[in-house]
């Protein structure tokens, strides 16, 4: 078969190469882009046969009537009259329909005017539109909404980014500027020397955070896949944080079921060191953290509990926010960020998190990820 026979114009393959499924998409393409295109010649083939019609018959009945009163006897003048008459009638009519059929073509212009310049609260009629142009102010309207929506995020983002990232430099700022004074005592100048290194490693987490945040969002399929033990996974992230659990005195009851898991072995680490660093920080000084890993069907399950303080409703419905903190108390020991990046690498790896906790009765994340096949 010679190329692109049978696909669309235009749409022919290059000797010695043959791409079967960019030919298949462009062919479903083209065809899709036919009924569209059907609709809008058959809207202005109806509405210039039913100005030439109508403005005919106006004609016609003008032209019978200067007839009958005697207006035309010149044969000259007779003869230009019919066409001149269906002429005038015509660009009548055209102009009267054509200013209420581009009507909603003008808003929509308008409305997309208002849209470049910021405002995304702006909206066109598509319930009284019908055909296309009702679909394509639909659209718009979808369109300006999500835009709005993203906007509003967007701000609200930038404005809390600003303030964590300014709340640290402050606080380096101002040790730093104290450590220029005299009068300070040894252990003075550690503890300010603490701080500030504190408070560094604070920042730069939080840029680091931001940063796997902002790649995690911009990424819909997970790479470098391998098969791993997910148990061993998380025996040492435990491992890691021994020192945070060891100084609290922390009764440790881990019970993990062995799980071979196919996914990337390094973005799913952050789950769960954000997960235990979080169960231990709230834990109480000698309480205890339960870490509960088994097969459920097809499904990884993983709980981590802690005895801390607990949520409320509202902190509960919120725990995923970027830089929500709704324990003030924790504020200065994290960034609000580990729960964001915990919930979205769970969702590119089709998996789902839930929360159950109350004031006074700690919390329970559990993580359910799919056991695909490699």
């Amino acid at each position: 078969m010679p190329p692109g026979h049978g696909t669309p114009p235009g749409r022919g393959t290059p000797p010695g190469r043959c791409d079967l499924p960019a030919r298949r998409e462009d062919a479903r393409r083209w065809r899709q882009s036919l009924p569209r295109r059907e609709s809008l010649y058959m809207t202005l083939w109806t509405f210039l046969c039913g100005v030439i019609l109508t403005a005919g018959l106006m004609a016609a009945a003008a032209y019978g009537f200067l007839v009958f009163f005697g207006l035309l006897v010149n044969p000259f003048t007779r003869t230009l009259a019919m066409p001149t008459l269906l002429m005038v009638f015509i660009l009548m009519l055209a102009a009267g329909r054509g200013r209420s059929k581009l009507r909603p073509i003008n808003d929509l212009v308008h409305a997309m005017h208002a849209v470049s310049q910021g405002d995304f609260s702006v909206r066109v009629d598509a319930e009284n539109v019908p055909g296309d142009m009702g679909e394509l102010a639909s659209s718009f309207n979808d369109m300006a909404t999500e835009l709005g929506g993203l906007e509003m995020f967007r701000k609200d983002f930038i404005n809390n980014f600003s303030h964590e990232f300014k709340t640290p430099i402050v606080s380096i700022r101002g040790f730093a500027k104290q450590l220029e004074r005299d009068d300070l005592t040894d252990a003075q100048r550690r503890e300010y020397l603490d701080i500030i290194v504190s408070e560094s490693d604070r920042l730069a987490n939080m840029a680091s955070n931001v940063l796997l945040l902002s790649k995690l969002e911009n990424q819909t399929i997970v790479t470098d896949k391998a098969r791993f033990a997910l148990d061993e996974q998380l025996r040492r992230a435990i491992l890691l944080l021994e020192k945070q659990w060891t100084e609290k005195a922390l009764d440790l009851d881990v019970d993990l079921e062995a799980v071979e898991f196919f996914g990337n072995e390094e973005m799913l680490n952050h789950v769960w060191v954000n997960l235990l660093g979080n169960a231990v920080k709230f834990s109480p000084d000698g309480g205890r953290l339960t870490v509960r890993l088994r097969r459920e069907g097809g499904f990884a399950v993983c709980t981590v509990r802690d005895a801390g303080p607990g949520m409320d409703e509202e902190t509960r419905r919120r725990v995923f926010e970027k830089f929500y903190q709704g324990d003030t108390a924790h504020a200065t020991e994290g960034n609000g960020l580990g729960l964001a990046l915990v919930r979205r690498i769970v969702d590119l790896c089709g998996g789902d998190i839930a929360v159950e906790s109350a004031p006074g009765e700690g919390s329970a994340f559990t993580v359910r990820l799919p056991l695909g096949e490699s």
